[in-house]
């Protein structure tokens, strides 16, 4: 008999929480009918707002000169814990004779990132940030592998 008694209970809890919902979602219906409440994603481009915190894509910030902020340190790389970054660096001679490490390429595999930003978190200069893309579909996926230092872009005076 307890058995029984527990199974009605549970279909009225069931029965109870289904309106509960169907409530909810009449009002809606009926009091928002000018508001759209579920948008419909590629015609809604241009007036899409996503939140500041949204993590799309590794990119590397350049200034009007083609110049960034990345030494070349590999913070970002030791970071990573599936190996999304590469950083190759080189060696250049300073005015004084001195050998300087400097970025020769930044290699962003987007296939591998599970954008965690912990890449961003490790860099001391700032250079990288977390963009606001999140179309990242391409039928070749030797796309999805991306140089981040535009060429011919250098490090920005006075950084170390």
């Amino acid at each position: 008999m307890a058995f029984l008694k527990n199974y009605i209970k549970e279909v009225f809890s069931a029965v109870r929480s289904s309106l509960k919902g169907m409530g909810l979602t009449g009002y809606y219906a009926l009091h928002h009918k000018k508001e759209k409440i579920t948008q419909q994603y590629p015609d809604n481009r241009d007036e899409l707002i996503l939140p500041e915190r949204f993590r799309g894509e590794v990119v590397m910030l350049h200034d009007e000169n083609n110049e960034h902020a990345c030494t070349g340190c590999t913070a970002c790389e030791l970071a990573c814990p599936n190996a999304t970054i590469k950083i190759i660096t080189k060696f250049d001679i300073t005015p004084e004779g001195k050998k300087k490490k400097a970025l020769d390429t930044f290699v962003y595999h987007l296939e591998l990132c599970t954008m965690c930003n912990l890449c961003i978190e490790a860099c001391p200069t700032d250079a990288i940030k977390m963009a606001q893309t999140f179309e990242h579909s391409v039928f070749d996926r030797n796309k999805l592998t991306k140089v981040l230092n535009k060429p011919g872009s250098k490090i920005k005076e006075g950084i170390e």
